[in-house]
Parts: structure tokens; sequence; C-alpha cells
């Protein structure tokens, strides 16, 4: 396959979203310093390409539908195809860029910087994220963190597992779903999340990876996945997700599923994953890009994205009261350090193919 049709392929699952080009008399405060003079220069793109920001994952509905009211006139195009996807996609197309941000798992926002796919942009709020959760320059910065989940769909399921230990029963036989860890940041998550609750470490996920060979081999697995399997979820496709806990209380409290749906924190050890977006280096629309990046950090988008239960990364974002009573409390979540779980990749990858696949 030449570039072209890399890139013809990769754009051929996105996603537009457009709205009608009369510009916004805005009303009230700008959201920060330049907010008006920045829009009427993107307003001349027309246009933001955001890859990987699939509209079911982390209330990124919310943030199309909030950014285009605030600015109509940019068009919204977005695609869902993976962490590790994103950065081949961006490295595929760095002759001609096809994206003007790129969200993904934050390891995969270092291989993105690594790899010279991104450049530095300091949006609004950016010096009150922690240290930890941002590169210097800004090449890429978090956004939000998620937390491992079991999503057990109780329709499905008569006894919901509490504990990774509880999965490998016979009960869950052909009953449990998550994501493929090659493709995938939430898959390289759960793998993490499996290391901590099974005797693991950042510097030891073996014992993650071979607890996952285990649950495959006990026929416990109905099948991995590439993309977010929210839809199937909603559809009563799955008994149980190992997810984050973001997309079970969604389908709790906001699409339907209410008492059919328990979100487990597993009783062992959990793992808390950040999420990273960045400014893509030559990006065809740098003004709409930096406007959208701007948004999404901005208070008021940190805040959309509590509405979808994911915690924001920017300190001091106070959680609305009836959003922060439904995330349960969990002292068994750990924190993920970005640089080792990026270290770590290679490992999982060929680990959980040997494990998992018997390759």
């Amino acid at each position: 396959m030449n570039r072209r049709q890399f890139i013809s392929t990769v754009m051929a699952g996105a996603t537009v979203l457009g709205l009608a080009t009369s510009a916004f008399a805005f009303e009230g405060p700008e959201l920060y310093q330049g907010e008006k003079a920045l829009y009427d220069a993107a307003l001349k793109e027309g246009i933001v390409v955001s890859f990987d920001t699939g509209p079911t994952w982390a209330n990124w509905a919310g943030q199309f539908k909030a950014f285009q009211k605030r600015y109509p006139g940019i068009e919204m195009v977005y695609n869902d195809i993976g962490s590790a996807t994103t950065v081949v996609a961006l490295d595929k197309s760095r002759n001609r860029p096809q994206a003007d941000t790129a969200y993904y798992f934050a390891a995969s926002a270092l291989d993105a910087a690594k790899a010279g796919v991104v450049e530095g942009y300091k949006p609004v709020n950016f010096d009150r994220l922690p240290e930890q959760l941002r590169e210097t320059n800004g090449e890429w910065f978090t956004v939000h963190t998620l937390s491992v989940a079991f999503l057990v769909n109780t329709k499905l399921v008569k006894n919901v597992p509490k504990s990774w230990a509880d999965l490998l029963k016979p009960e869950y036989k052909n009953s449990i779903v998550y994501q493929d860890p090659r493709s995938t940041g939430q898959g390289q998550v759960v793998t993490f999340a499996a290391s901590f609750g099974n005797g693991g470490s950042m510097e030891d996920v073996k014992p993650g990876i071979d607890y996952l060979g285990k649950l495959t081999k006990a026929g416990n697995v109905l099948r991995t996945v590439g993309t977010t399997p929210y839809a199937q979820f909603l559809k009563g496709e799955i008994p149980i997700w190992i997810g984050y806990e973001n997309d079970g209380l969604k389908a709790k409290f906001t699409d339907g599923m209410a008492d059919s749906i328990e979100v487990v924190i597993p009783q062992e050890a959990s793992a808390a994953a950040p999420y990273a977006i960045s400014l893509v280096k030559n990006g065809p629309n740098p003004n709409s890009g930096k406007l959208w990046l701007n948004f999404i950090m901005s208070d008021e988008g940190q805040k959309i994205f509590a509405e979808g239960y994911v915690r924001p990364s920017v300190d001091g974002i106070k959680l609305p009261e009836a959003v922060a009573d439904k995330m349960p409390v969990a002292a068994q979540i750990q924190p993920l350090d970005i640089a080792k779980s990026t270290a770590k990749k290679a490992e999982i990858d060929a680990g959980w193919a040997k494990a998992v696949l018997g390759q």
C-alpha cells in the first residue's frame, strides 16, 4: 500500500460534523485571552481534523457539540482508530499530514513525540497541569485520566465478579471482552491493571500478561477488540467488559442501562491511565487545531470531560456534585507512570501475543 492509499484508507473511516458558516457573536467574556482572534483565523481554514476522538469515548461527543455551538463555521472531522494506530497514521503521512490534533493513551504520545510527528504547543491551563502530565515544550499534555473497572451486565451475569480472581471462575465462560493491548491504549492499561492485581508492578508486567493468558485458556474470553465496544455493550451483546469506569457510569446514568449494569473496581488493585493530546506537526489547519486544543483544556472543556465521568487533568477543576457523587472512591487504584509504561509496551505486545494467541 503506497502513502496515498494509506491516507485514503485512514480518512475513509473519518466522520465529518459541520454547522452553518455564519460567524459566532460571542456572548460574554472570552474563555481565554485571544480566543476571538484565534477563532477568526480558524474560520479561514473552516475545518479541524481530530484523530482518535471517537464520540462514545470520554465524552468527546459532548466536546464536539459544545465546540461547534461556540464556533460555528468550523467543521469537525474525527475518527476512532486506536492509540498505536494513530501514531502509525501520523508517521505514514508525515510528508503530507492529514490530522491537526492527535489523542491517545499517554504512552503513545511519547511515541509520537519521539517520531517527530507532533509539535510543541501550550494551550490555556497548560501550566496548571502537574509536571508528570505534560511534556516540557507542549508536544503532548494530558487532558484526563481513566481507571480500569469491570462493567457487568447484570441481565446476563448472575453473580457479579468483584476481583481478578473471580473472573477466572468457570461461570464466566465466554463472557469477557477487553481491548487488544497491541493496538489500543486501553488494552495496555488493562494489562497493567491485571498486573497490579496479581502481584506485579510498573517494572514487572509479567503477572498481568500471564493472568490474561490464563483467562483465555480458561475459555472465559469472548473476544478481544481493536476499538471501544461501547455500542455493543449497550445493546446487551457483552456480559463483562474489562474497560473504564467512565464508560460504565455513562451507560448506567446517561445511556439507559440503569440497574442492569454494575461498575466494579477490582478488589485487589486497578490502574488509572493518563490520556494525552498533541498538535500535529505541519497539520493542514493549525489555527483550528489550536482553537480545539484550547477549548478542551479550558475550565469549561475540562468540566465537559467530567460530565462524561472522566477525571479532568487540570488542577483545581471542581467536579459538579451530581457527577462527583457517582464516581466511586477506590484507594486500590494505582496511577501509571507514563515513561515506564512506554518502556514496557514492546514487552506487553510480544508477551500478550504469546500468552493469549500462542504466537
